[in-house]
């Protein structure tokens, strides 16, 4: 059931930054014509753009994490015997998990101190560049769940995209 959960939370997130990248890419596109067509920049629209890089660089960790994308130690690993590598597996997870909770932690503390200043080209707090930490963060910590419990179990957690 966790497993369903997690992967179901993976395929929105995968769902959520394919469709920050089309705001993304059509916000640029406004941009551009705005500024080379009309010779009138909309000056909301670059600040719009690099906050939804930073969510989509959050979603997209958060599910490299689930899929394990992110950068491993396989080539040690395969060289241990069975029981040294399903130790060192679990804590490479807990280690992830654990930087995870710090992204969680300290983006909420940042995310608390910036919540009363305003952006400048966006009617949002400024607070709402942080908030991107604390998602990845919190299931970055998930999903590394999920792998220890597969772990444990001698399963696999298959990738979103499958």
């Amino acid at each position: 059931m966790y497993t369903r959960f997690c992967a179901t939370l993976s395929k929105l997130s995968l769902m959520l930054a394919v469709a920050g990248l089309i705001v993304l890419i059509a916000c640029v596109q406004y941009q551009v014509i705005g500024r080379y067509v009309f010779n009138d920049t909309p000056t909301w629209a670059e600040a719009l753009a690099l906050l939804l890089v930073l969510y989509i660089t959050a979603l997209g960790v958060a599910v490299g994490v689930r899929d394990a994308g992110h950068i491993g130690m396989d080539s040690i690993i395969s060289l241990l015997p069975d029981s040294l590598r399903l130790k060192l597996e679990i804590v490479i997870h807990v280690l992830v998990g654990i930087f995870g909770a710090l992204m969680a932690y300290n983006g909420y503390i940042w995310a608390a101190l910036k919540w009363n200043d305003q952006k400048p080209m966006l009617p949002i707090p400024s607070s709402m560049d942080y908030v991107p930490l604390i998602i990845a963060g919190v299931l970055v910590v998930l999903f590394t769940i999920e792998h220890v419990i597969a772990l444990v179990q001698g399963k696999e957690v298959v990738p979103s995209w499958n």
